[in-house]
This record gives C-alpha cells, sequence and structure tokens, in this order.
C-alpha cells in the first residue's frame, strides 16, 4: 500500500469520527438542560424565625446568707414545695446572741450613764440658782467670779448629759443591728414555689455573698406555675419580631410535644459572643427574646433546652415560588444619579462602580428556552417565597435544581427528566 492511500485512509478515519462526535454533541444539545420545572401558584405562607434557648421560670429567687456561720439545721430538701414564710435553715445563732446580749449590756450602761449626767445637771443647776438667789439678797456675799464658775458648770453638766442621752441612742442602734444578725440566722421562704437546687448540706459554712454571689446561694427557689424560654435571635432576624408574636415551642425533653408561647419582651441591648473567624476575634450580635409559655407540661425542670419558632407573619392564597428558583444575576453598569453635581461640575461621593445585582427567577417560554425575569419577594416561609411582581399565576419557573440555576443562562434550552430517569433502580440481589 502506498503512503497517500496510507494518508487518504487516516484522513478519513479522522474526519468520520469528528463527524460522529459533532453529531453526538448536537443530540445532547438538542435535549437541554435538565431541570425541575414548577408552576408559579398561590399558597398560604408563613414567616417565622427560630432561635434555641433554654426553659425558665418566670419568677425565682437565689436564697442566700447575709452572715456567715455553720449550718445547724436544714428542714427542706431538693425538689420540695415550700409556702411563704416557711422555715427553711438555721445558722448557728450562738455568738449572735452573745452579741445581742453584750449590746443590751451597753444599753443598760449609757442608761445609767445618762440618769448620772441627768442628776448632776440639776444637781448643778440648783446651786446655781441658789448663789443667784443669794448675790440679789446681799452682793456682798457671793462674788461674781463665783456665779460665773457656777453658771459655767450648770452648762457643762447640761452638755454631758445630751451626751448621755446620745449614748443611749447609740447603744439602742447597736443592739437593733445585734438582733437582726440574730434574726438572719433562721432563714425562711421568701414566696411560694419548688426549691429547685440546694447547694448546702447541714454543718456546711455559710459565706455572704457580697462579691461573689453563686459561692453565698444556699438555695433557689422558683415558681414553676409560669415559665418561659429566653432564646438568641440573630441581628438580621430580631427587627421581625415584636411583643405579641406568637411562638411555637419545642422541648428537647418532650420530643412529641409541641407548646404554645407569646413574645414578651425583647432585649435592647445585644448579647454578643466572640467567635474565631479567620485568625481574628469576629463578634456575633444575638439579642435575647423571651417567650412566656402559654401550656407549659406539669414535669418541667429549669434549664431544659427548648428550641422557638416565632411567626412573625402569614400570607393566605399570595403568589410564591420556591425558594431554590430565586437567583441572583448582573444587571446594567450604574451610572451617577447625582445630576445636579455633575451639572455644577461638583465632585460627588455617590458614585458607583460595577454592576448591580438584581433578583429573578427563570421563566421557561413555550419552546423550553429560559429568560431571566426580575422578581420581586415578600415574606419567606420554610418552603416558599411570596412573589410581590413580576410574575403571573400559572407562568412555568425552573424550580431546580441549585446546580442547574446557578448555571442557566438567557435562552438556554431547559427539559424535565423523563419517568424513567426518575425512577430508582433496583438491584435483584
Amino acid at each position: 500500500m502506498s503512503k497517500r492511500v496510507k494518508w487518504s485512509i487516516g484522513g478519513a478515519v479522522i474526519i468520520g469520527i469528528a463527524a460522529f462526535m459533532a453529531v453526538t454533541a448536537a443530540k445532547r444539545g438538542n435535549k437541554g438542560t435538565e431541570v425541575r420545572i414548577e408552576a408559579v401558584q398561590k399558597r398560604d405562607l408563613v414567616a417565622s424565625v427560630t432561635a434555641s434557648g433554654q426553659v425558665q421560670p418566670q419568677t425565682k429567687v437565689d436564697v442566700a446568707a447575709d452572715i456567715s456561720g455553720r449550718i445547724v439545721r436544714l428542714a427542706v430538701k431538693e425538689g420540695q414545695m415550700v409556702a411563704k414564710g416557711q422555715f427553711l435553715l438555721e445558722i448557728d445563732p450562738s455568738q449572735y446572741i452573745a452579741a445581742v446580749q453584750r449590746a443590751e449590756a451597753a444599753v443598760s450602761a449609757s442608761k445609767a450613764q445618762e440618769a448620772q449626767a441627768k442628776a448632776n445637771f440639776i444637781q448643778a443647776q440648783r446651786n446655781y440658782q441658789r448663789s443667784a438667789e443669794i448675790k440679789k439678797a446681799n452682793a456682798q456675799l457671793v462674788s461674781e467670779e463665783q456665779l460665773e464658775q457656777l453658771r459655767t458648770q450648770a452648762e457643762v453638766q447640761e452638755a454631758l448629759q445630751e451626751a448621755a442621752m446620745h449614748q443611749v441612742e447609740q447603744s439602742a442602734a447597736q443592739l437593733r443591728d445585734a438582733k437582726s444578725s440574730l434574726a438572719k440566722t433562721t432563714i425562711l421562704a421568701p414566696m411560694s414555689g419548688r426549691v429547685t437546687r440546694l447547694a448546702v448540706e447541714q454543718g456546711e459554712t455559710a459565706v455572704p455573698g457580697t462579691f461573689n454571689k453563686d459561692a453565698a446561694t444556699l438555695l433557689t427557689i422558683a415558681d414553676m406555675s409560669v415559665l418561659e424560654t429566653k432564646v438568641k435571635v440573630d441581628e438580621t432576624d430580631v427587627a421581625r419580631i415584636e411583643v405579641g408574636d406568637s411562638a411555637i415551642v419545642q422541648i428537647d425533653a418532650f420530643p412529641d410535644t409541641t407548646f404554645l408561647g407569646r413574645v414578651t419582651k425583647i432585649s435592647n441591648s445585644s448579647v454578643k459572643a466572640a467567635t474565631a473567624s479567620a485568625g481574628s476575634a469576629d463578634q456575633a450580635v444575638d439579642y435575647e427574646v423571651t417567650i412566656q409559655l402559654l401550656n407549659p407540661p406539669k414535669d418541667t425542670r429549669p434549664d431544659f433546652s427548648a428550641t422557638a419558632k416565632v411567626v412573625t407573619d402569614a400570607r393566605n392564597r399570595v403568589l410564591s415560588i420556591p425558594i431554590i428558583a430565586l437567583t441572583v444575576r448582573e444587571n446594567e453598569a450604574l451610572e451617577n444619579t447625582d445630576t445636579a453635581a455633575i451639572a455644577l461640575g461638583r465632585s460627588t461621593n455617590t458614585k458607583q462602580v460595577g454592576k448591580k445585582d438584581v433578583e429573578g427567577v427563570f421563566v421557561v417560554g413555550a419552546d423550553n428556552k429560559v429568560t431571566f425575569r426580575p422578581v420581586k419577594v415578600g415574606i419567606a416561609g420554610e418552603k416558599y417565597f411570596e412573589v410581590l411582581t413580576g410574575l403571573k399565576d400559572g407562568e412555568r419557573i425552573v424550580g431546580g435544581t441549585y446546580q442547574a440555576i446557578r448555571e442557566l443562562k438567557d435562552g438556554a434550552l431547559v427539559r424535565e427528566p423523563k419517568k424513567d430517569d426518575k425512577k430508582p433502580q433496583v438491584t435483584k440481589s
């Protein structure tokens, strides 16, 4: 076989392969991109914000000691129901009883000193008055100097009597303080409720919590009839929540039951949590939202984990599209809109450079070709967006997949998967 014939055969083979590949590519191109096509239709939508937190009683009291001492009597157990004014525990009162006795003795002594000072004042005053009368009768018998000394002594005794009176008041105040400390050795229930935490045992030492409240807490009493959960809501969602909004609460301890709730409080200050991001410390800004449970279960305990879904808005029978169908595409370049500044030849800082992103969907035409159309959406339900403008009821749009929507372009041909493609393959054993 000559070299020319070999080259002719090789060329024919290459042309054939290229033609086959071109035909195959054309056939594939005619099939179009495989997508999920859905119709725009009316649905009922509910917008909500979901956040997690813990169940807490609305009213609880941490009972702490105001004095230090050993606990000699403990009359309650954890989980016990108590009534307001009920005896809880007693701190060793011996040193406080002694302090009261010392204060009582000091009061008695100060009263005796007051009586003595009063008698001295009366005696000095009488001496002065007698001498004044004698001098008035006969000026030669009492000199002016003697009369002046007696008057000064009476004034001094009057001052001493006044000081003794104040000493009695001071001693009485010390006695009241000692009795107050003695009374604090007996701790009574400040409210009715359940003892949800008992942090001490009989024989331990109670310490006052001037700087450390946790260390000073002896027990906690909570009113478990009114429960609430405090959840942390992101700053992007908290503006949609209002006091009075209804909520559905699920408690992890009761997985098969949901409970109703209502928003009672939204914090004004944020609760910032530090998060490590790209080697730097960023702040995740959350706000605390309080939700009161309307039908709390009887077996609920403090600190149960809960998830709340706050209903922020609802729409009945509105046009809607799947959330996944909404995508973003670049629009025309933006121009400076400050025409007045341009006309006056002034510089402006409002000029935007680049392209504006617009939200929209891909509408499927009768020829199965797609066109990107800007759409304005309203509230977001769990799976669907409310459509405000841009679409009509019954129009067909591309509703998935995410990857297909991301890569679609205007004029692209699309198709739905065949029924055979949707059926799962079953392998025979």
